[in-house]
């Protein structure tokens, strides 16, 4: 049984989906419960012994993880950078790790943007008894018409694939979960230097030459790929690690729990925070403010009487007096929303803009 594994991580995506939060932070950099999505990753990996991990990124990718210094629990951390013109896909993005990642061993490869718990051990216990090429983590889910969903045999072997199936068709409700376990043959089956996808070339390919097989995992999951999704998975680790946090108040305040507050947060009177309230670092709020179901990120300043329901909200962002945000509202980093401005449902702002009247709230695209 091999002792430590290398992994690589891929966190070179584009991060559409998210805009206009991921203008300014990739995916890996989003903020979980106040800690980067990264920063779980690596805990989880350094927890099942693994000692070695290569980020695949974009130079500009690794130019915001470094600038976070985000605590790498004894993992040792290196880059390999896909070309900024042309991105080589998941498996062109492995095939490029190929030096550092060497033929001694399986190692292990992770979508970057999947919040996970998988039991990356059990898994390779798994991978080295069916002695194949690849083993996919597998999770399940009541709706899997968003992803593609793998067929499992008895024995545990993939056999197809099924992509993003119409709503109530799919034979199986197993999609797959990001992670992978690829043994070093893995490098013949990718071309180098091209735009190769690990997910829609190789393991097709491995399934039909019975090479491919499947690990359940039935813990937490959560690809964050949509900010519904973001908030959600929040939501969910509000669930199972709300406490009362540390805070100062600048008078009477009620907090409805669960919420989670980072350091250096201050909270004017009478205002009313939660539930499923997340605020980062140094966020300051006035006074008779009230939030609820909201993720606020670090620095942002809200002023009296504002009212932020069911949005988030970017670093260093200012909130006006009497200010209303309403529900599936996402406010870029540096916005700033002027005093009584009331914004619509679903408005998205972009990054370093101003609303001043009503009528200038234009989504960002």
């Amino acid at each position: 049984m091999i002792k430590h594994l290398k992994a690589v991580v891929l966190a070179g995506g584009f991060n559409t989906r998210l805009r206009p939060l991921s203008c300014t932070r990739p995916k890996i950099l989003f903020p979980i419960l106040n800690k980067p999505l990264l920063q779980w990753t690596y805990e989880r990996l350094a927890k099942n012994h693994i000692n070695n991990v290569v980020l695949a990124v974009f130079y500009q990718t690794e130019v915001y993880i470094k600038q976070h210094r985000i605590p790498r629990h004894g993992l040792h951390v290196t880059y390999s950078h896909d070309p900024l013109r042309k991105p080589l896909g998941t498996a062109g993005s492995i095939k490029k790790t190929e030096k550092q990642i060497g033929h001694d061993a399986p190692f292990l490869a992770l979508n970057g943007d999947i919040f996970a718990d998988v039991n990356y051990t059990q898994m390779l216990k798994q991978h080295e008894k069916n002695n194949c090429t690849a083993t996919i983590a597998l999770h399940e889910v009541q709706d899997p018409s968003r992803y593609g969903v793998a067929k499992l045999a008895k024995d545990n072997h993939i056999t197809g694939f099924i992509e993003k199936p119409p709503p109530g068709t799919a034979s199986s409700n197993l999609i797959n979960a990001g992670a992978y376990v690829l043994s070093p043959k893995i490098f013949k089956y990718i071309p180098q230097g091209q735009h190769v996808s690990i997910e829609h070339q190789i393991f097709p390919k491995l399934a039909e030459e019975k090479e491919l097989y499947g690990y359940v995992h039935t813990g937490l999951w959560t690809d964050i790929g949509k900010p519904e999704d973001y908030f959600e998975l929040n939501k969910t680790m509000l669930d199972n690690n709300g406490g009362q946090p540390n805070y100062k108040t600048r008078g009477s305040v009620q907090i409805k729990k669960p919420v989670a507050f980072a350091n250096g947060i201050s909270i004017g009177n009478q205002s009313t925070i939660g539930p499923y309230t997340v605020l980062g670092p140094k966020v300051t709020v006035g006074n008779k403010v009230n939030i609820d179901n909201s993720i606020i990120l670090a620095g942002t300043q809200i002023a009296d009487l504002a009212k932020i329901h069911g949005a988030i909200i970017g670093e260093d962002v200012y909130i006006g007096t009497k200010a209303h945000i309403r529900k599936g509202c996402i406010i870029g980093d540096h916005a700033r929303i002027r005093d009584n401005v009331s914004l619509p449902a679903g408005t998205s702002i972009c990054p370093a803009n101003e609303v001043a009247e009503n009528t200038q709230a234009a989504n960002c695209k």
